[in-house]
């Protein structure tokens, strides 16, 4: 039987691992933290359940739709109302021409990496961080350790060289790389490979590196008393503002208890990267007034509790170069992600861990 392994847990990685549940192998999907699911992330506190990465999964691709709606529709929910935009300065509109249905999950987007992880039949190893690759004999070494912080990463961040003292070692027909791009690069560069790979590494190395990122913070602001608005989410239009998306979290069946709101705020990139090394309060209040000063309510200023989470590299702002990576299908190595589908969205990333998969089964 061939051994396969998948380097990350998110939605690309189980897609794949999923892709391969009925052909002739053994895949093992190895995940630095505890959770699985990436961005499309959860949290709760106090009653809440709030998704603090992606917000949902669109249905905009067909498969994927069929997929989540069909086989992995266990608790599934649609955040109920349109999304509006605001531009630079703070002017609301609405509508923005989305009709598609923006899908979670009663107990959170999360959710749905628990429920690929099911259908997948796959070994998932959480806590567990792959920190050396190798080329060998045709096929491939894998440096595993138990990962340093099982609490939640920022994406792209991998612990360091490997310590062979503490590294154990698996042995794989072929491997599938899905975290960010950044991360992937980072692993790529310090591989060994055959002499004959040593350009396409180099080549593969590039095309990773290439992909900028966007860093996002995520702010949840907690409020006792709940307003009735028009809308679910309002995103800003232009890109200019310090807000890229606000969005009503009680829209979301079962996420909020009745008469209480929860916002979940994304600042901009630029705003998030001047403030990501802020302490967490700070961060709050300051989200809670440009929120606040947005929606036009002077009682958003004063939230009861808040919670912030860091995405360093958060969302890719285009794709890497497919020729490049698709060579490396010689070699038995292949990618998926959000930055191989040059989409930073949730369905998109699913959709290229299932293409990677299928892929993969294609050569066994």
């Amino acid at each position: 039987m061939t051994d396969i392994a998948v380097v990350g847990a998110g939605v690309a990685g189980l897609g794949a691992a999923y892709a391969l549940r009925e052909a002739d192998a053994a895949v093992t999907v190895f995940e630095r933290r505890e959770t699985v699911g990436g961005r499309a992330a959860t949290r709760r506190r106090d009653g809440c359940v709030y998704d603090v990465g992606a917000n949902y999964c669109k249905d905009d691709d067909p498969r994927v739709a069929d997929l989540i709606s069909g086989e992995l529709a266990d608790g599934l929910v649609e955040a109920e109302g349109p999304v509006w935009t605001f531009d630079a300065d703070g002017e609301i509109a609405e509508g923005r021409g989305d009709d598609a249905r923006k899908w979670t999950y009663r107990d959170g987007l999360a959710t749905l990496g628990e429920r690929l992880r099911e259908a997948s039949d796959a070994t998932v190893r959480t806590g567990t961080e792959v920190t050396g690759l190798a080329r060998e004999d045709g096929g491939w070494r894998l440096a595993v350790e138990a990962a340093g912080d099982a609490t939640p990463p920022q994406a792209g961040e991998f612990a360091g060289e490997t310590n062979p003292a503490a590294a154990d070692a698996f042995e794989a027909d072929a491997v599938v790389l899905t975290p960010p791009a950044p991360a992937t690069a980072y692993l790529l560069d310090r591989a060994d490979w055959d002499g004959a790979d040593e350009s396409l590494r180099e080549d593969l190395v590039e095309a990773a590196a290439d992909v900028p990122y966007r860093t996002i913070l995520t702010v949840a602001l907690h409020y006792p008393d709940r307003t009735d608005l028009p809308y679910y989410a309002l995103v800003n239009a232009d890109k200019d503002h310090d807000l890229g998306w606000v969005a009503r979290e009680e829209c979301k069946p079962g996420h909020v208890p009745d008469g209480e709101s929860l916002l979940v705020v994304q600042p901009s990139p630029e705003w998030s990267r001047h403030r990501y090394d802020d302490a967490d309060d700070e961060i709050a209040v300051a989200a809670a007034d440009r929120t606040a000063e947005l929606l036009g309510d002077p009682d958003r200023y004063e939230f009861d509790w808040a919670d912030v989470v860091r995405w360093r590299d958060a969302l890719p702002d285009a794709g890497a170069d497919r020729d490049v990576l698709d060579r490396g299908a010689a070699s038995d190595l292949f990618f998926a992600g959000d930055w191989v589908a040059g989409e930073g969205r949730v369905h998109a990333a699913l959709r290229s861990g299932l293409a990677a998969g299928e892929r993969v089964a294609e050569t066994l």
